[in-house]
C-alpha cells in the first residue's frame, strides 16, 4: 500500500504534464480568438468607411482573410480541446456504455493520429532542416529543391508566405497536444478538466 501510494504520483505525473499543456495553451488560444475578433472586426469597419469616403486601404481586404484563417485555425483548435467539433452519434448512441467509451478513444484517438500526420506532412513542407543547411537562402534553397515557399511573398501586404502559413503547424501541434489531453480523459487516467472562461452548456451535441 505505501509503495503504491508512492509510485502513483509518478506514473501520474506525466499524464498530467500533457493536460496542463493543454490547458495553457486553450488560454493562450481564447486571448487569440479574442484579439483576432477584434481585429477583424476593426479592419471590416474601417474597410467600409474608407470605401464610402472613397478612399480605399487596398491592403485591408488581404488582411482581413488571413484573419480569418488564423481564427479559423485556432478556433478550431480550440474546439478539439472543448469537444465541440462535429460527432455522428447515430451508431454509438446505440451501444453498450463499454462499447460506447472505446468507440468515443478511438476517435479521439483518431484526432491525434490526424494531428500528427499533419505535423509530419507541415514538417515535409516547410522543411526546416533543407532550409537550414542552405544558410537560410530562400533562393538557394528553392533552386536546390523547388520549394519556392521562402521566396513568395503576399500581393498586397508584401509580407513573406512562409510566416502567415506558420499557423498550419501551430494548429498541427496544439490540436495534437488537445487531442493527447481527450485521450487521458477518456481512459480516465486524469480527471476531466473545467475550463474556466469558456461558457459551455452541458448538452449531448459536446463529445
Amino acid at each position: 500500500m505505501v509503495e503504491h501510494a508512492i509510485t502513483s504520483p509518478a506514473v501520474i505525473a506525466p499524464y498530467r504534464l500533457i493536460t496542463c499543456a493543454s490547458n495553457r495553451l486553450l488560454a493562450a488560444e481564447r486571448l487569440a480568438i479574442m484579439g483576432l475578433m477584434f481585429l477583424l472586426t476593426g479592419l471590416i469597419l474601417v474597410n467600409v468607411v474608407t470605401r464610402y469616403t472613397g478612399f480605399p486601404i487596398y491592403w485591408i481586404d488581404e488582411s482581413a482573410v488571413y484573419s480569418v484563417v488564423w481564427l479559423t485555425f485556432i478556433g478550431a483548435s480550440a474546439m478539439t480541446r472543448l469537444r465541440l467539433d462535429f460527432a455522428v452519434t447515430m451508431l454509438t448512441e446505440r451501444l453498450p456504455a463499454r462499447a460506447m467509451k472505446v468507440a468515443k478513444v478511438i476517435s479521439t484517438g483518431a484526432v491525434v493520429a490526424f494531428g500528427l500526420a499533419l505535423v509530419a506532412m507541415c514538417w515535409l513542407w516547410m522543411d526546416p532542416v533543407g532550409i537550414a543547411r542552405a544558410g537560410f537562402d530562400a533562393r538557394e534553397f528553392a533552386g536546390e529543391t523547388f520549394n519556392f515557399l521562402y521566396t513568395e511573398r503576399t500581393q498586397t501586404l508584401n509580407w513573406p508566405t512562409w510566416v502567415l502559413y506558420l499557423i498550419l503547424p501551430i494548429f498541427a501541434v496544439s490540436m495534437t497536444i488537445h487531442g493527447a489531453a481527450n485521450v487521458l480523459e477518456d481512459l480516465d487516467l486524469v480527471p476531466k478538466a473545467s475550463h474556466p472562461g469558456f461558457r459551455l452548456s452541458d448538452v449531448d451535441a459536446v463529445n
